[in-house]
């Protein structure tokens, strides 16, 4: 069987626009969280969020880009860039038609939707809506224009699986190169949902925390305070490619894709299985393809998104495949970064790989007291980042509608 490395990686996150200043937020435990600025949010139930930070897109793309592509374009394409360059890709040396875009976005341009839909009740019901409507909006415009922007002719297509989407775009990645129908694919996903109709959507949902007075620590994933999660936006891309094919062209190797497993809990529109079912199956999924047992999983990056039903239902689906571990690191890096929905698992994917490259885990913030029949279960590093040598690293997501989605990293050995 191929085996599956990774090459670069790039970020756009609310703790920083790049990888380097992501995990250094990480390490720290900063909070990414902050009062909305992009839009008024004064009457709605929640009004923070973790807005990327010092960020202008014309820093990274041309004007001209901008205006034909929404945020969540945007974002993939510089974090995109930053794992091409950090992979020190030259197309020029490469057989493009066997390289391919794999890219996941939950909401692709709801901003756009929002905006030209406003406008068009706004007028007197004549339609004006821009050209750039359509492909602003739809969900796999993201990985088109990256295929397009680097001439990539190989697989391109868009996962959406709501909160689980860039997991499974990863998975789908690596089962391409895996399965000998690409040598490089580039893959990740962004979400720019921070807008009045996502807020108030899931507001309506009772999903978001509503700790106002305290932004900054609201997102507090295995609290017994806990009140839902907080929005975040961002990007996380990496270069996954066939081990040889690195090794032709002196690629900087990272860490190595092993396993990837995908479930559903089959139970609710959407609240997770009460038991963790499918988070079990997932997990379990990812293990077996990467003939490891359960024991030498050394950091599990969850996706407690610091919901009160969501933390308890991943926690009993840990239980049951590690049992009571106190050497299984556990943490919640949304507590810093907030939820970025569809972008998620890449930017978690990241963390989880680079826990593996400096032998470090980061920390859930804002968390003091941990669901008490789970505190002494596992080892939960709390506040700040602990050494440790990581040699597996595995990230759980998990979306609306019961979707799971897992993917387990291993320390590159050669």
């Amino acid at each position: 069987m191929r085996r599956v490395v990774v090459t670069g990686m790039g970020a756009l996150t609310p703790l920083g626009n790049n990888v380097a200043d992501f995990w250094n937020g990480l390490v720290n435990g900063e909070s990414g969280a902050g009062p909305i600025t992009k839009f008024d949010a004064s009457k709605f139930k929640t009004r923070f969020a973790c807005e990327l930070k010092n960020f202008n897109p014309l820093d990274f793309i041309e004007k001209s880009e901008a205006k034909r592509y929404d945020m969540f374009t945007q974002y993939a394409l510089i974090a995109a860039e930053q794992a091409i360059k950090n992979a020190a890709i030259d197309f020029e040396q490469l057989n493009r038609d066997r390289i391919g875009v794999i890219w996941g976005s939950g909401n692709g341009g709801i901003q756009t939707f929002q905006e030209q839909v406003t406008e068009f009740v706004k007028g007197d019901g004549t339609p004006r809506f821009s050209p750039f409507f359509i492909p602003k909006m739809i969900v796999d415009i993201a990985s088109g224009i990256i295929s397009i922007k680097y001439g990539l002719r190989g697989v391109n297509f868009t996962t959406v699986s709501a909160c689980a989407t860039s997991t499974s775009a990863i998975i789908e990645a690596f089962n391409y190169i895996k399965w000998n129908k690409a040598d490089m694919v580039i893959t990740g996903g962004s979400e720019a949902p921070i807008t009045e109709s996502a807020i108030g959507g899931f507001n309506a949902a009772k999903a978001l925390s509503t700790n106002n007075e305290n932004a900054a620590t609201a997102s507090r994933p295995f609290d017994v305070t806990r009140d839902g999660f907080v929005m975040g936006e961002g990007a996380g891309a990496l270069v996954l490619e066939e081990l040889e094919h690195a090794k032709r062209r002196n690629a900087p190797i990272i860490a190595e894709v092993v396993g990837g497993g995908a479930a559903a809990d089959a139970y609710h529109l959407t609240g997770t299985h009460p038991e963790g079912e499918g988070a079990y199956l997932g997990m379990m999924a990812a293990l077996e393809e990467a003939g490891i047992a359960p024991h030498q999983v050394d950091y599990l990056n969850t996706h407690a998104t610091s919901t009160p039903l969501g933390d308890i239902s991943e926690l009993k689906a840990a239980l049951r495949v590690f049992g009571a571990n106190q050497n299984l690191s556990i943490s919640a890096t949304k507590s810093m970064t907030g939820h970025l929905l569809g972008a998620a698992g890449a930017v978690e994917a990241i963390a989880s790989i680079l826990s593996i490259v400096h032998n470090l885990i980061p920390p859930t913030i804002n968390t003091t007291e941990i669901e008490p029949e789970y505190k002494d279960l596992f080892h939960f590093p709390l506040g700040k980042a602990v050494a440790k040598e990581v040699n597996y690293a595995m990230s759980n997501t998990f979306g609306f509608g019961g979707h799971i989605a897992t993917v387990l990293f291993a320390k590159y050995r050669g």
